[in-house]
């Protein structure tokens, strides 16, 4: 007797049901086009310190985390995600502007 049926007969389940492949995540969907992200420099309460926020960010948790991953390693710089706004250190509303709409966002600076 073989591990797959005693494990059939442990649990009374069909022991060719059972296979050993991982399972392959799917990719992080993005609602590119119909969102409207806005672009702005903050200054308040950062001791002086200029920080870009991205803002109105309408999607999972994990498309959040995944675009600001890639716009923090477009700038070369640090940042973080959450509530639906990213923030990256420094002033690069151009250059974040400029690659949201190379990625097919709906993006303006305010």
């Amino acid at each position: 007797m073989d591990w797959k049926e005693k494990l059939g007969m442990a649990f009374n389940i069909d022991p060719d049901s059972v296979s050993n492949e991982p399972e392959v995540e799917e990719p992080v969907e993005e609602k590119q086009c119909t969102q409207r992200l806005d672009v702005m420099l903050d200054k308040r309460n950062r001791n002086g310190k200029k920080v870009t926020l991205v803002v109105n960010f309408d999607g999972s948790e994990e498309a959040l985390k995944h675009l600001a991953k890639e716009l923090k390693q477009h700038c070369g710089v640090g940042g973080s995600a959450r509530c639906g706004e990213i923030l990256i250190q420094g002033d690069f509303r151009d250059k974040i502007l400029a690659y949201l709409k190379d990625k097919g966002y709906k993006a303006r600076i305010i």
